[in-house]
């Protein structure tokens, strides 16, 4: 039976929330499954995989250079010499680059490396490029595959020294199941009785963990300066931040427009009542969040950067602002928020877009570069 491994930081919020189609896939084709991650299930909560076959807890840490990183690559180089892999594929900054040093010596197996978006980038500070860009070049020697998921990314790696016969591939992310949110029905009124929101309240969403990057600070300056406060901003997302936001929110007179909805296992519905969707990060791979708010036909406002640009082409399915421009920002949430017929357009043109994205257009590309 033929083996292949999957490796990332974390199980919960990146194995189990990207990458369970690709692991089904393995399984439903007959090989044997097998993860490598850091459990990061809460305390009580059952550190399930589904269609895995095996799985191994290794002490990943995404500060590169954590002491736990030297038993991570331990442990990961046992595992990988003990089975002698056909295919593993590697994921996150610090998974990717442990997985390729400790298969390095596994001669018969296929290596890939799936950059969720390098941390050099067009606009990236100096320290990411000293730091992140030659650990790439050289992880790129022990690489067979290398998969980027927006045109920035791919159009760099192309210039990369790969192991013999190395290529490079552009994927258009991890996918997304557009017949799944499709099959969403929700009644408007009823979802926003049990939010604790008026029907007539025009709805404004960002998701995405409450960190620096994520930009919510931006955000709440944008809305605040909203002249109509009919509307209700939604934040679904956890982190660190979230204390200092709703003291933000406070400061800014807003506490009574926005609602901090934490981690939601019903997230679909939600982008299924909102109005727009806002996201104003400082820097993305390709934003599942947005792929996400496409597909569930809400017109974007998002910022200026890398993977987003692949997504939301400027006035016709959103608009790209500067992830400084707080102006910017609420201009055009202002300008949708008077404009019904405006962001039915957009929407439509979102929905057709993302059509390319979906998980049935990525499942068939990566079964052809898998050889399964």
């Amino acid at each position: 039976m033929k083996k292949v491994l999957f490796v990332a930081t974390v199980v919960k919020t990146h194995i189990n929330t990207f990458h369970l189609p690709f692991l089904k896939m393995f399984h439903e084709a007959g090989w044997e499954v097998h993860v490598a991650a850091k459990n990061d299930f809460s305390k009580g909560e059952a550190c399930y995989i589904p269609y895995c076959d095996i799985y191994y807890d290794v002490p990943f840490e995404r500060f590169p250079f954590s002491k736990k990183n030297v038993i991570a690559y331990r442990k990961l180089k046992k595992i990988m010499m003990d089975n002698q892999y056909d295919i593993i594929h590697c994921h996150t900054p610090v998974g990717g680059v442990l997985a390729r040093l400790a298969g390095k010596y596994c001669f018969h197996t296929r290596m890939i490396y799936t950059a969720h978006g390098f941390h050099f980038y067009k606009g990236a500070s100096l320290i990411n490029w000293l730091l992140y860009y030659p650990v790439e070049r050289i992880c790129a020697h022990y690489t067979d595959i290398l998969i980027t998921i927006n045109h920035e990314d791919y159009q760099r790696a192309r210039h990369f020294t790969f192991h013999d016969g190395g290529k490079v591939y552009y994927v258009p992310g991890v996918g997304i199941d557009t017949h799944q949110i499709n099959e969403i029905n929700i009644n408007r009124e009823i979802k926003c009785k049990e939010l604790g929101i008026s029907p007539d309240t025009f709805i404004i969403l960002s998701v995405g963990e409450l960190n620096k990057n994520k930009n919510h600070e931006i955000a709440l300056k944008a809305v605040a300066k909203l002249k109509n406060k009919n509307f209700v901003y939604l934040i679904c997302g956890q982190g660190n931040l979230l204390k200092y936001l709703k003291l933000l929110s406070k400061k800014l007179g807003i506490s009574d427009n926005v609602i901090f909805l934490g981690y939601r296992s019903d997230i679909f519905e939600i982008y299924k009542i909102a109005d727009i969707f806002l996201f104003p990060s400082f820097r993305e791979g390709l934003p599942v969040a947005v792929m996400e708010a496409m597909a569930t036909g809400l017109p974007i406002v998002c910022s200026d950067i890398r993977g987003n640009i692949d997504l939301v082409c400027d006035g016709q399915n959103g608009y790209l602002v500067d992830c400084h421009d707080v102006e910017g920002f609420a201009e055009k949430i202002n300008y949708l928020l008077h404009r019904q017929d405006v962001r039915k357009q957009l929407a439509i043109n979102g929905i057709k877009k993302i059509q390319a994205y979906s998980l049935q257009s990525v499942c068939a590309i990566m079964k052809k570069i898998y050889g399964i």
